[in-house]
């Protein structure tokens, strides 16, 4: 008995002995944490998708609480409202992050894209795409296999069974980007949702050449580049036989839509042109002979129009007040780039007279020279022709005076050479 009471003695001193030191030892090497990360975290949805880029929401309330700013952050489940509420709580600038949604990229449908073979092997998109092209003679569309809806955590991405296509909810997507990452094929990409959900985009993305393209697939885009012609924005460019839209410049004025002859090019949630307003006929008043003899007249009736016309009457005319005074900003950016490369055209072209009239000039000079030489030659020719011949031949038959020589002087006679021809 002494035994078990003394043990328990010693356990219990023990451990508490532990427990001073343990708390020693946590209040010496404590890490005092910002008690605003858990208030934070009590505001994000909690649904730890990741597609904000942090691991969870804990590690993204840990990065807004740390960061100086909140521009470049964003909530991809809870979108602006959970923002404003973030930064409200922080005491920073209420940011105004643009909505995205998942687009895809991809009009290969079973009708548009026939099928050449079947894969008999794991329906999954990453190992189809080390294994082979795909079902179809185009090697760059989805394969529809289902990756991207199965990585999808809101489900927010299904496959349509009838055109072999995902399609994208837009109520639940969030742009988290999770599909974007588990499609191997880049399909699927993040672009601006737009004004009341309207976007304009290319659904392709075959880079082959227009009749490879074409062959394989009806919607394919051909890399004609119509759409970059008639695009007054420069949002469209044609890059290795395919064209891209940029969403940013892209002002939804839907001319490029009407050019594609694939159709390669859609429009979403834009709509439907408003149908041709009837005149009422005029109906003149008649009058019809009753027993009575009273004349009757005939009204026309009025025409009524049905409330969902007004709606996309009134839907079509708020979008193009909006496109007009997008255009209107663009003609003055235009105006003063325009005014921007005058003065710089006006300032080469006065350099250019200048040097140009320093070669007039130097011209000038040269041919004044020649005439002066000709002058000459011609007034010599002319001294020449009206000379008399009796003067030209007494000057050709004229004799220069000799020159006089020195007489030779005479030898001086020697005796000695006299007698040496004598023979003596």
């Amino acid at each position: 008995m002494n035994l078990i009471v003394s043990s328990i003695i010693v356990l219990g001193v023990i451990g508490l002995a532990s427990a001073v030191i343990l708390y020693f030892v946590a209040q010496k090497f404590k890490v005092e944490e910002d008690t605003r990360i858990d208030e934070v975290a009590e505001l994000l949805p909690g649904a730890n998708c990741g597609g904000c880029g942090y691991p969870g929401c804990r590690g993204f309330a840990e990065a807004c609480v740390k960061a100086d700013s909140l521009e470049n952050m964003l909530c991809p489940v809870g979108g602006l409202p959970v923002m404003c509420k973030v930064s409200e709580f922080l005491g920073h600038a209420v940011c105004q992050a643009t909505p995205k949604i998942a687009v895809v990229r991809c009009n290969g449908s079973c009708a548009n894209r026939p099928r050449t073979n079947k894969f008999d092997g794991a329906k999954n998109c990453k190992i189809a795409t080390q294994l082979y092209a795909g079902e179809t003679n185009c090697s760059y569309g989805c394969l529809g296999f289902g990756d991207c809806a199965a990585a999808c955590q809101f489900d927010a991405i299904k496959i349509n069974t009838e055109t072999g296509i995902p399609e994208v909810d837009e109520e639940k997507c969030t742009a988290c980007g999770a599909c974007v990452k588990a499609c191997p094929k880049k399909v699927i990409e993040l672009r601006n949702k737009g004004v009341k959900g309207r976007r304009v985009f290319v659904s392709c993305v075959n880079k082959d050449k227009g009749g490879v393209a074409r062959k394989a697939c009806s919607a394919a885009c051909i890399g004609c580049g119509k759409c970059q012609k008639v695009c007054p924005f420069g949002a469209i460019k044609v890059e290795n036989n395919l064209a891209y839209i940029d969403f940013e410049l892209c002002r939804s004025c839907r001319k490029c839509v009407n050019e594609c002859p694939t159709g390669a090019i859609h429009d979403v949630n834009f709509p439907t042109p408003a149908p041709m307003a009837v005149k009422p006929v005029a109906v003149k008043p008649e009058t019809l002979k009753v027993e009575t003899e009273r004349p009757v007249e005939v009204k026309a009736e009025p025409t009524i129009i049905p409330a969902p016309v007004k709606e996309i009457i009134e839907e079509v005319k708020e979008e193009v007040v909006e496109i007009i005074d997008e255009i209107k900003e663009e003609i003055i950016e235009i105006k003063e780039e325009i005014k921007e490369e005058i003065e710089e055209i006006k300032e080469e072209v006065e350099e250019i007279i200048e040097e140009v009239i320093e070669k007039i000039d130097d011209i000038k000079e040269e041919e004044e020279k020649k005439e002066e030489k000709e002058e000459q030659e011609e007034k010599k020719i002319n001294d020449f022709n009206n000379t008399p011949v009796s003067e030209l031949i007494d000057e050709s038959l004229r004799v220069k005076p000799r020159e006089k020589k020195e007489p030779k002087q005479a030898k001086k006679a020697n005796p000695n050479n006299d007698m040496q021809s004598l023979g003596f």
